[in-house]
């Protein structure tokens, strides 16, 4: 017999069979921005997915912090670790629920490729700076990336992503200009962007608590009275007297993550099972999200989100390290702004379209933290070789 290969068209015809009738379907997509002819065997989401992976903004994600600036340690994670640790479990929980692993982990892909050098505390200068210009924030930037920043193709800007990768990637709603016409905004996102947002969140707290227990920033003793920390003691695998402090740690870990994994598919199951809507289009029109936690687990996760930003965020090693972040990207922005010749002639050619502040929070914005440092240093140290 011989094999039946499988095309675009059978992809389409699988995800009819096997999702769930409220996911999100490649074959159903309501299209993008310029229409393009279908692919031979790769489905809408899956070209999104593929596009994001080779943009360049994903690649300097490498060199985007986290919580650690990239240069303090090999070990920690970077933009791109998180995300890639957040696709995983998107995949992970969307597979489980019967929707579109190829949505959801395009979506996860694609969030936070709009965030700045120096993560939350580069974007909070940027935001201060273009309060009077519209604003900043990373989700919007992501968007703006994808939609008009990347430049990969000769008959259009930017990636040119399916109307349900762009409506995952906004996120919260827009108040504010952009260059071309937004996805459609409903009551509700589809799951597979509410599992994307999850998994986001699941991925920060567990690597999150894991670099700051592995940098000595937090103690195992500050962790052990907080009741996810104790559940997933509970349910790591057995371990044998005598295993090293770092290899308990990693199952605890382990073991917390696939906690709040476990939980959320149940809980979301429970909800769907409740009320389950008919179609894509009855969903969307819904007052609540479906994808979410059980009461008990979500404050355990509250608790998590509290310990983390009052003990680690807030740590004063991390600190010193954001209002560094705070001088260069402020610094920047100032002496851009001052001094437009200094940037590239890609980014002055922007100035008429974009306007002058905004082509200088794009090219910002885009900047490694590693690159940043070095433009700071190059522009404002007397010391340094020009």
């Amino acid at each position: 017999m011989a094999w039946q290969w499988r095309t675009r068209e059978g992809f389409e015809e699988e995800e009819r069979k096997s999702l769930a009738p409220w996911a999100a379907c490649s074959g159903d997509s309501a299209g993008r921005l310029v229409s393009e002819p279908p692919h031979a065997y790769r489905s809408a989401f899956q070209r999104d997915r593929d596009r994001i992976v080779h943009a360049r903004a994903f690649r300097r994600l490498e060199f985007k912090t986290q919580v650690f600036v990239h240069i303090e340690n090999d070990h920690y994670r970077n933009r791109l670790t998180h995300t890639i640790e957040g696709a995983q479990i998107a995949r992970t929980i969307a597979r489980a629920l019967r929707l579109c692993e190829d949505l959801a982990e395009a979506i996860v892909l694609a969030h936070d490729l709009g965030h700045t050098p120096f993560g939350h505390a580069g974007e909070a200068v940027l935001s201060k700076c273009m309060q009077d210009d519209g604003g900043f924030d990373h989700n919007r930037q992501s968007l703006r990336i994808v939609d008009l920043l990347e430049d990969r193709y000769p008959d259009w800007n930017g990636l040119n992503l399916t109307s349900e990768t762009r409506e995952g990637i906004l996120k919260h709603g827009c108040h504010w200009p952009h260059p071309v016409e937004l996805p459609p905004i409903y009551a509700q996102r589809s799951l597979e962007a509410q599992v994307a947002d999850s998994a986001d969140e699941i991925a920060y707290l567990h690597h999150d608590l894991d670099d700051g227990l592995r940098s000595g920033v937090l103690s195992i003793e500050s962790v052990d009275e907080m009741s996810l920390w104790k559940t997933a003691q509970q349910r790591r695998r057995p371990i044998s007297e005598g295993t090293s402090p770092d290899v308990v740690r990693a199952q605890t870990i382990a073991a917390l993550g696939d906690t709040l994994i476990g939980d959320l598919i149940a809980e979301t199951s429970r909800r769907l099972d409740l009320d389950p809507p008919g179609s894509l289009a009855e969903l969307r029109s819904r007052p609540d999200s479906l994808v979410g936690f059980s009461t008990e687990i979500d404050l355990s996760k509250r608790e998590l989100k509290s310990f983390l930003s009052q003990n680690f965020y807030h740590h004063p090693h991390v600190l010193r390290r954001t209002r560094k972040a705070e001088w260069i990207v402020g610094d920047l922005f100032r002496t851009y702004l001052d001094d437009p010749t200094l940037l590239p002639s890609n980014v002055r050619a922007r100035f008429g379209r974009e306007g002058l502040p905004r082509a200088i929070s794009d090219y910002i914005a885009g900047m490694t933290d590693r690159f940043a440092m070095d433009e700071h240093k190059r522009l404002l140290d007397p010391h340094a070789p020009s």
